[in-house]
């Protein structure tokens, strides 16, 4: 995996920070804010720099649960939904593309279940991550 680039502790980062690190797939940022912030009023999100891996997260949450974490690499991000073992059937019978479903089945297991990570490039990519959202929205 490309390393995440945000690593400095002193540098908040800034919608600014982020727009010049990822380029013109700022697009896909802003679509999937836009998105939450259409069809989830209820969603809080935060930067915070988490000192095991010396980087800057942004996370969504509602309440006190994680929707998705990104993390910001060079001309692009990457966005990860970790979903539990009771998650399998259910993206198994998605709609998400064979290529997402693939990289679940070979995800490492571990106790809080498997981890989902999109590298938002295309048009695809942004439909698989607002399906991702909306099925671990339905998650208990």
């Amino acid at each position: 995996m490309e390393p995440i680039v945000l690593t400095d502790p002193n540098v908040q980062p800034t919608d600014e920070l982020v727009s010049s690190i990822i380029g013109e797939n700022h697009v896909y940022w802003q679509q999937i804010i836009d998105y939450l912030y259409e069809n989830h009023v209820d969603i809080t999100e935060e930067w915070r720099f988490y000192n095991d891996g010396k980087s800057w997260l942004y996370r969504a949450l509602r309440k006190k649960k994680t929707i998705y974490w990104v993390g910001i690499l060079k001309d692009t991000f990457r966005i990860s939904f970790w979903l539990g073992e009771k998650a399998e059937p259910v993206v198994e019978a998605s709609s998400l593309s064979e290529s997402v479903k693939e990289y679940y089945r070979n995800a490492k297991r571990y106790k809080i279940g498997r981890c989902i990570s999109i590298t938002m490039s295309s048009p695809e990519d942004f439909e698989d991550a607002v399906k991702l959202i909306e099925l671990k929205l339905k998650m208990k």
